[in-house]
């Protein structure tokens, strides 16, 4: 007789045959394959497998498929043959047609398991050599979503339709929810009385009139509050410290959620508080300079990019208007531009890093309580030999400058910038702002602070007491801080 054969043998005969050289080095090296990771060589090197092989594959692993089967159907069998044997010591008390039915019953329950049993690998078998099409797959597949979106479509808007028909009158859904026809119509009878009670009251009538008239009201309101929330200039009231700390909790300035929302108040101060310097916190005392000096220099920086943006598109025009014209005479003079080259004021006009121009100031005015500061306004310490101006107490006989007084804080901000933007002695800093700016860049303090050397007499050691304020005081998270009341540039117009 010949001796069976199993599956996995049957393959390495496949191998020996077509000489697969890969299973031979495994068997050589003593490594066990799996039966699947044979059958999947023998593929790869396209060795036909006859379907006599491979149409059951699942058999090699029958017994573990199976096991639970057998085990389910023994107890069944067992369980049916105890109570038929019960059922035949009561055969006094049961007709023999029960007996006859139950032992049909046992048998078709049987039978039917063994077909579930067997109907069950084949499936499982099916599954394992089943080849799926890609074009098929994908009509399968956006079928049974598009099936999925209908059923959602379809559930969902019977909800919200009933939500909608729930919101008139709750009470009338939920009778209608219980009621019967006539019910119904008993409601649409009752309709008509509730109409008729708003016709007797007429003075109902004049006080929905009136409504309208109060909601109008109502919307005013909120405009003018917007109004005074979006510039809020406070004048020279020598304001005291508590009193501003109080102002800035009222409005919710936070200097925490400046740095996260990247947008800030226009709230003007016209002068610093007289006593400042008597806040003993350092901390405190800082942010509320912080406070008073970023939405100035936020402001500053906001008009001179307007500037810009019109600049540029003029300077794509070919043609300009007088109004035009007249426009750029004036801004090359303020910038101090000769010849008409537009090239060169694009370089100036640009903005100041938030970061130097807050690092300046305190430096410059000892964050806010100099005599400077208080008295004339002056934040950055700007010198003047024209001008209005406060003599310096520690000035040499021989010289004769002052510093720039100014009559509100802002003026003071306005001059530096353009200060910074005009003078000769700052020309590396603009060259190095205009790379920055051609190359997509972003402008910061941290990359342009060095270029300042010449601002003090003290040179780079002024340059770096600067950049040592910046990074103490987190000031680089103002760069981007715009105000909230901001127009975006492409808004503006000529």
């Amino acid at each position: 007789m010949k001796k069976n054969i199993t599956y996995r043998e049957k393959l390495l005969e496949l191998a020996k045959i077509y000489k697969i050289s890969e299973i031979k080095d495994y068997i050589k090296n003593k490594k066990k394959l799996t039966t699947l990771q044979i059958e999947h060589i023998l593929k790869k090197n396209r060795v036909p497998i006859p379907t006599e092989i491979n149409k059951n594959i699942l058999e090699i692993h029958s017994k573990k498929i199976t096991k639970p089967f057998n085990n389910f159907g023994n107890a069944l069998s067992e369980f049916l043959n105890l109570s038929f044997k019960f059922l035949k010591k009561c055969v006094f008390f049961v007709p023999l047609s029960i007996l006859k039915l139950v032992r049909v019953i046992k048998k078709f329950i049987l039978d039917l398991f063994l077909l579930i049993k067997k109907s069950t690998i084949n499936i499982l078998n099916k599954f394992y050599y089943f080849e799926v099409e890609e074009k098929k797959a994908n009509r399968v597949v956006s079928g049974f979503v598009m099936a999925i979106f209908l059923l959602t479509f379809v559930v969902g808007g019977g909800k919200i339709v009933t939500l909608i028909y729930k919101t008139p009158d709750n009470s009338l859904v939920l009778e209608k929810n219980n009621i019967t026809k006539s019910e119904k119509k008993k409601e649409i009878v009752k309709k008509p009385e509730k109409k008729e009670k708003i016709v007797k009251k007429p003075e109902n009538k004049k006080e929905i009139v009136k409504k309208p008239e109060k909601k109008k009201e109502i919307v005013k309101k909120p405009e003018k509050k917007k109004e005074i929330v979006r510039e809020l200039v406070l004048p020279d009231l020598n304001l005291k410290t508590d009193t501003v700390l109080s102002l800035f909790a009222d409005v919710e300035y936070d200097l925490k959620k400046v740095r996260k929302e990247k947008l800030v108040k226009p709230i003007y101060f016209t002068q610093f508080p007289k006593d400042l310097d008597e806040i003993t916190s350092i901390k405190l005392k800082k942010e509320t300079f912080i406070k008073i000096i970023l939405p100035l220099v936020v402001a500053e920086n906001q008009k001179i990019l307007d500037d810009r943006f019109k600049l540029n598109k003029l300077a794509n025009k070919k043609m300009t208007t007088d109004k035009e014209k007249s426009w750029l005479r004036q801004k090359f003079k303020e910038y101090k531009v000769t010849g008409g080259k537009i090239s060169e004021l694009q370089k100036r006009m640009d903005i100041i890093p938030v970061s130097i121009a807050i690092a300046q100031a305190a430096k410059e005015s000892g964050w806010g309580t100099s005599r400077f500061a208080l008295e004339g306004n002056a934040i950055f310490g700007q010198w003047t030999w024209n001008g209005k101006g406060i003599e310096p107490l520690d000035r040499n006989k021989e010289q004769s400058h002052k510093i720039l007084k100014f009559p509100i804080l802002r003026a003071s901000v306005k001059a530096y910038k353009n200060n910074l933007n005009t003078h000769k002695s700052y020309r590396q800093f603009r060259e190095k702002r205009f790379v920055l700016r051609s190359r997509n860049k972003s402008i910061k303090g941290i990359k342009l602070i060095h270029t300042l050397d010449s601002y003090a007499q003290t040179g780079a050691e002024y340059t770096k007491t600067l950049a040592k304020m910046m990074d103490q005081n987190d000031l680089g998270d103002f760069e981007n801080v715009k105000l909230t009341n901001h127009v975006n540039k492409s808004q503006l117009e000529l």
